[in-house]
């Protein structure tokens, strides 16, 4: 019997028919969960605004570390869109936008669509979010769009969009808005990069896996643009999801060892096996018992009929013997 053959074995949509059927107490249960995580997670990113001096010092540190490195593109890019004004309105519109939507959709889908997969990326998604915020504490950044030799396109794109501008977020106090120094790590690159696993697990082809990363490449091409994370951020941000997804596998047994897994489908297969062999000789079992009694039976019928054909016939009384 062959690994393919389990479903037609017996276990065979105890997955499918997860899909789609959640009970109203699981809902409840997560949405409580992730919505609260999320307020918790926002406020306390607000809560964790440094020094604004220190935080300007960590940023041209990390500049520094990239000069050193020579991957130190931000100014470049940032001044290639500076004047654009379609392009600064597009990558802004992607910067504000996209990981409100597209993050939250992949985790519903997962929810009710791949709930085996549901767990380890929610865990994997949570811990990776609650983790930056020990770098928005302990590692306060300036982004390079609020230092002067950089554009600042988000502002200049202000009016075409919901988002205020930094000179609107320091009349009304930047903490009301947002943490104007929580450039380390870049979530909106962990996010992209979760998005993207997500989906190179969940397509078949080969192409299609390559495809996914786009979103998570383009998110971190317009954070770099818009002068919104240091190209360190964006690779912080993706090293913390990619741990926290290989810890999540591990923990749900999705990163077992090839020969572990085949092992685990081997028993398995050969258990379903003996169990549907048992279930067959049980049924042909109890179908042959009725059988089995009507040819009995029917046996019986024939010899009580045999015993009558052979049987000799009762003697009649002899006319010649006298009558007393």
């Amino acid at each position: 019997m062959r690994k393919d053959d389990v479903v037609a074995a017996g276990e065979p949509n105890r997955a499918s028919d997860a899909r789609g059927r959640r009970s109203r107490r699981e809902i409840v249960r997560e949405v409580v969960l992730v919505v609260g995580l999320y307020v918790a997670y926002s406020a306390t990113r607000l809560a964790a605004s440094g020094s604004w001096d220190v935080a300007k010092a960590h940023a041209r540190g990390i500049r520094d570390v990239e000069d050193w490195l020579h991957i130190a593109i931000e100014h470049p890019l940032n001044s290639a869109i500076a004047g654009h004004t379609w392009l600064e309105v597009v990558t802004s519109y992607w910067y504000q936008t996209m990981h409100f939507v597209v993050t939250p959709t992949v985790l519903v889908v997962l929810f009710f669509r791949r709930p085996l997969l549901y767990r380890p990326a929610r865990t994997a998604l949570m811990g990776a979010t609650v983790l930056a915020l020990f770098g928005y504490f302990f590692f306060p950044t300036a982004p390079p769009r609020l230092l002067s030799e950089y554009v600042d396109t988000v502002s200049e794109s202000s009016r075409f969009g919901w988002w205020p501008s930094a000179a609107e977020q320091a009349a009304s106090g930047a903490g009301s808005v947002t943490n104007q120094v929580a450039a380390m790590p870049s979530m909106h690159v962990g996010w992209a990069v979760w998005v993207s696993l997500v989906l190179a697990v969940l397509v078949r082809r080969r192409w299609a896996k390559v495809a996914v990363w786009l979103y998570a490449a383009t998110t971190t091409t317009v954070v770099v643009l818009t002068g919104n994370h240091w190209v360190l951020d964006a690779v912080a941000g993706a090293v913390l999801v990619l741990a926290c997804w290989w810890f999540a596998g591990h923990h749900y047994g999705l990163w077992a060892p090839r020969k572990q897994v085949d092992a685990e489908l081997d028993s398995l297969v050969g258990s379903l096996a003996t169990q549907r062999d048992a279930t067959v000789a049980g049924d042909l079992a109890a179908d042959a018992l009725p059988a089995e009694g009507l040819a009995l039976a029917a046996a019986g019928d024939a010899g009580s009929a045999g015993a009558s054909a052979s049987a000799p016939p009762p003697a009649e009384p002899d006319p010649e013997t006298p009558r007393a």
